[in-house]
């Protein structure tokens, strides 16, 4: 098999997973508009510890439909967020640092009231008269602004007394940062010990976010859990409908997320604190996923409190770490990740020194194409060899037309006599598909390439040439590299591969531009190379032939 063939099967498999690709997209089901996910908002029952977390622990009853309760602005230097009165749920966030895919006059919309989908981050006390994500708190007047000179913002939310126990909810918003601190103070005035537990959870729809399926490659939304025990563990919303989700339950670390596309919800609780992971359906489309956390008992008269950290804002790799363990395995490579993760630092290096993702795509081309030059010089080797025989092999073929066994047999003589491994064409091809698919992830799954402009029309490297500028010049360099290449003998075979630049830069029309970028550069240094050595070859035997 040469080369050709390779391209051929490259061709027919890229085809098949187009196909698949649009079957899947057209046999899916009707997606529901917003408006009916959201109709059933906020309508789950709080959860229930189990027995093994609260031995005892009173179940409360569902909560009542959802109300137009008021809402209380806030707004920092990062995220502009709206918090409702009902149960003090983030029920809407902005990010002010990360446009809006179709307008970049506005934030990206996070969390999310109805808008495309139902999004929000919920907590509350479990514990008779405590007050749960569906109870009215107090608001404070006005929208709450992170002013100049301050490095926090704290939103305190007064639940109405019940049994002589006060309860507030405390946001402690930061500056430059998407963490908030969550906290519940509670002061217990009545004659009895209080027993309760608190529960932290991020409540969607089952939709996925934005458009983030091409060529059949799918990012990952929904619940996702991380214990030091059993790692990272994503989980499907329609196994949770089905009551098949598996994922660690209890532990003493760990977090539980919603994960989508580019960007994250995850509640933190603090290490050390028994947990107990749930996900569950509460209706319509509606799923909720969370952590429940025993509140140590507060004695009459004697204050007691329950707290997490919550972080909802993008998949910065280089600050998910550090906030907590794992919290970077939400950023999905797919299966690649061993190619991925260190390409991506890479990049990472490159963009520091140039300060433009695009130049250092640009960048690690080259360096890639400098690490796989000697294996590139072997295959162009072998080509422009056979380029040389071009003439004999069109003997071959006059005079063994008719019979295909004698014409290969003396193909392959011809080859070991002139020393030449017609699979050698192949391994560059090879070698690079993995990178080419790797990069692509990295295209896919990286919030720093999200809306990051290289130079003039390319605006977006994550996202198509608006103008298919660059596919087009990927497909001319194409079809450079095809002249290079020596002609096949047979006819048929030679009009297909004349063919392949056209049928390369219409699949090129809709991938990432930082991806075709990468192949253009990649092209344009194999058309030089392949060049160079095509004419010190060439030359050599025209020297041979001379003397």
């Amino acid at each position: 098999m040469d080369h050709r063939r390779l391209i051929l099967l490259l061709v027919f498999f890229l085809s098949l997973v187009m196909l698949w690709d649009g079957w899947l997209k057209y046999s899916r089901p009707p997606v529901q508009p917003a408006a009916t996910a959201a109709a059933g908002s906020t309508g789950g029952a709080v959860p229930t510890p189990s027995a093994g977390l609260a031995p005892g622990a009173p179940a409360l009853p569902a909560a009542q439909a959802a109300s137009a309760a008021p809402r209380v602005k806030v707004v920092t230097d990062v995220l502009r967020a709206e918090i409702s009165a009902e149960g003090g749920s983030i029920v809407r966030l902005e990010l002010e640092k990360h446009k809006a895919t179709n307008d970049r006059s506005r934030g990206f919309l996070l969390l999310d009231d109805g808008e495309r989908h139902f999004y929000a981050a919920e907590s509350g006390l479990i514990g008779t008269g405590l007050p749960n994500h569906r109870t009215t708190y107090a608001l404070p007047a006005g929208e709450q602004v992170l002013k100049d000179g301050e490095d926090s913002l704290v939103l305190r939310l007064e639940a109405p007394e019940q049994n002589g126990v006060k309860v507030a909810k405390v946001l402690t918003f930061h500056r430059g940062s998407y963490l908030v601190d969550v906290s519940y103070e509670i002061a217990n005035a009545g004659a009895e010990p209080l027993k309760a537990h608190a529960y932290f959870q991020f409540t969607r729809d089952g939709k996925a976010a934005e458009q983030v399926e091409a060529f059949g490659v799918t990012t990952f939304t929904g619940p996702a859990f991380f214990t030091d025990a059993a790692k990272f563990q994503k989980v499907q919303f329609e196994e949770i409908a089905e009551g098949k989700a598996k994922f660690a339950k209890n532990a003493s670390d760990g977090w539980v997320a919603m994960v989508q596309h580019y960007f994250v919800g995850a509640w933190l609780p603090a290490a050390g604190v028994e947990r107990e992971f749930f996900a569950r359906k509460v209706g319509g489309d509606l799923y909720s996923a969370g952590a429940i956390l025993p509140v140590s008992d507060v004695a009459p008269g004697a204050s007691g409190k329950a707290e997490a950290r919550l972080y909802v804002g993008p998949q910065e790799q280089d600050k998910l770490e550090g906030i907590a363990p794992g919290l970077d395995l939400v950023v999905d490579y797919g299966w690649l990740t061993v190619i991925a993760a260190p390409l991506f630092w890479v990049l990472s290096w490159l963009h520091k020194l140039t300060g433009n993702w695009g130049w250092a795509i640009i960048l690690v081309t080259v360096a890639l194409k400098a690490v796989f030059f000697p294996l590139s010089a072997a295959s162009y080797k072998s080509m422009a060899k056979m380029r040389v025989l071009g003439p004999r092999l069109q003997r071959m073929k006059e005079l063994y037309g008719n019979d295909k066994a004698k014409m290969q047999q003396e193909m392959m003589n011809l080859y070991r006599t002139e020393k030449i491994n017609p699979l050698g064409g192949c391994l560059p091809i090879l070698v690079q598909i993995p990178v080419f698919i790797a990069l692509y992830w990295v295209l896919l799954g990286s919030v720093e390439m999200r809306q990051a402009p290289w130079l003039g029309w390319i605006q977006d490297l994550s996202a198509k040439d608006p103008y298919f500028i660059l596919p087009i010049i990927m497909g001319v360099s194409m079809l450079v590299q095809m002249k290079l290449n020596p002609t096949p003998p047979d006819p048929i075979q030679a009009k297909v591969m004349m063919a392949m630049p056209v049928v390369f830069t219409f699949m090129f029309l809709w991938f990432p531009s930082g991806l075709v970028l990468y192949w253009v550069v990649n092209n344009v240094l194999s058309i030089a190379q392949q060049w160079q050595i095509t004419r010190m070859i060439e030359g050599a035997k025209s020297g041979a032939k001379a003397a």
